[in-house]
């Protein structure tokens, strides 16, 4: 994670910036690059996204997006993957999906990396629940678990093979475990 050494930004400061790669979140005047996702992460990230898009695109009730800029709050992050509610999906002038979110996701799930702050990442979550998010996971691959968020209660630690994750009700039809979930990683 770098942290920029210069003077604070303003969020529309850094929202002028080029991105860079791996994305920078701006969170609390600071800029803090996420580290470069490795293969546990990928893996991760792009079979959640196709396993949530498959159950509620076609029937247009959501939509995932990983890494996507999501700016709301006094903050602009990137969550790894980034759920929203078909009608909440912003859109351009021509009706098309539009290049930029300045809202919440209606789910926010990050995928924490072995280099980076589950403080921050948590953090991001909580931001996500504070502005309207109906569910947050954290999902460490390290220790094979996920904190689930749900908004104005206490989190919960799901580690155990048959424990069924919940999910926000706009994508019900989703049904993973957590050994379903880390059993992607296996080829």
């Amino acid at each position: 994670m770098v942290k920029s050494p210069t003077k604070p930004l303003t969020l529309e400061e850094f929202l002028k910036l080029p991105e860079t790669k791996p994305s920078s979140e701006y969170i609390n005047g600071q800029i803090i690059q996420k580290p470069m996702p490795q293969g546990k992460h990928s893996k991760l990230q792009g079979k959640l996204v196709t396993g949530i898009n498959e159950i509620v695109e076609s029937r247009k009730i959501a939509l995932a997006f990983p890494e996507l800029r999501c700016t709301f709050g006094g903050r602009s992050i990137v969550p790894d993957v980034a759920v929203f509610a078909w009608e909440r999906i912003p859109l351009d002038e021509s009706g098309e999906v539009a290049n930029v979110f300045h809202t919440y996701p209606d789910w926010t799930i990050e995928i924490l990396s072995p280099e980076q702050s589950q403080t921050k990442v948590t953090g991001n979550i909580l931001h996500c629940l504070k502005h309207g998010s109906r569910l947050g996971w954290l999902i460490d691959p390290g220790d094979r678990s996920v904190l689930v968020y749900p908004p104005k209660q206490q989190p919960e630690l799901l580690q155990g093979e048959q424990e069924i994750l919940p999910v926000p009700d706009l994508v019900s039809g989703f049904k993973l475990t957590v050994g379903q979930l880390f059993g992607w990683l296996k080829l």
